[in-house]
């Protein structure tokens, strides 16, 4: 399996591209982001595109033969919605991930394509919550595209493991402050907590047999685990 994956340096990011490493299936990753990764590994190569965050300052067509013939596309790209207005925050949620989708379903007709969503995301574009209504949007457009398959991630409550981190400092500060109490509340609520590590898995499952539906909810996707 060759895998594209955006949005390495973020949190889930990071947890997915060591389940990526560490698979056997997966022979090959291109990790794309704005910056490096700092990692080395065989199998892995990078594509750093600094201007990326802003939708059409990328010209992707130049970059057709760095992109082609890849099985899967892990997308854990992603921007909190605090302090932004709806445009801009449909910029770079929307914007962006259906660029870069029309460019992968272009080159790989084949392709199994993941988006981390998230959870309470408003498949009806109508919600009062500004995020949610964007994730939708950018859900629904996805599954239009011609790819073999679209599976659309939406974990609640992501506790970071093996080094994983956040690069939003509140976030940082939430889970070091609940570290603590995240073993407690899986135990609990095991419907809306789901690891790094799970997450990663589940996208390889998903990529190389399927998934039972399209949208998969934290439950769903530990099964994809299982």
């Amino acid at each position: 399996m060759k895998v594209i994956l955006f949005g390495a340096t973020g949190m889930v990011g990071q947890g997915v591209m060591r389940e990526c490493l560490h698979d056997p299936r997966v022979t090959q990753v291109l990790a794309v982001g704005r910056t490096a990764t700092g990692l080395t590994h065989p199998k892995l190569s990078e594509l750093t595109l600094p201007a990326m965050a802003d939708p059409g300052m990328t010209d992707w067509e130049t970059l057709d033969g760095l992109l082609a013939g890849y099985d899967a596309c892990f997308f854990c790209l992603g921007v909190s919605s605090s302090g932004m207005t709806e445009d801009a925050y449909t910029r770079i949620t929307h914007g962006l991930t259906l660029e870069v989708a029309r460019t992968l379903a272009r080159l790989n007709p084949g392709m199994t394509f993941i988006y981390v969503s998230g959870s309470g995301t408003d498949g009806t574009e109508r919600g009062r919550t500004m995020w949610a209504r964007v994730k939708g949007r950018t859900e629904n457009d996805l599954r239009r595209l011609p790819f073999k398959a679209v599976y659309l991630f939406r974990p609640g409550l992501i506790p970071p493991l093996h080094g994983a981190r956040s690069k939003t400092s509140v976030y940082r500060l939430f889970y070091t402050l609940t570290a603590p109490l995240l073993p407690l509340a899986r135990r609990l609520f095991p419907n809306q907590v789901l690891t790094t590590v799970e997450i990663g898995q589940a996208m390889l499952n998903a990529a190389e047999r399927g998934a039972p539906q399209a949208v998969l909810e934290t439950a769903d996707i530990r099964r994809v685990v299982a």
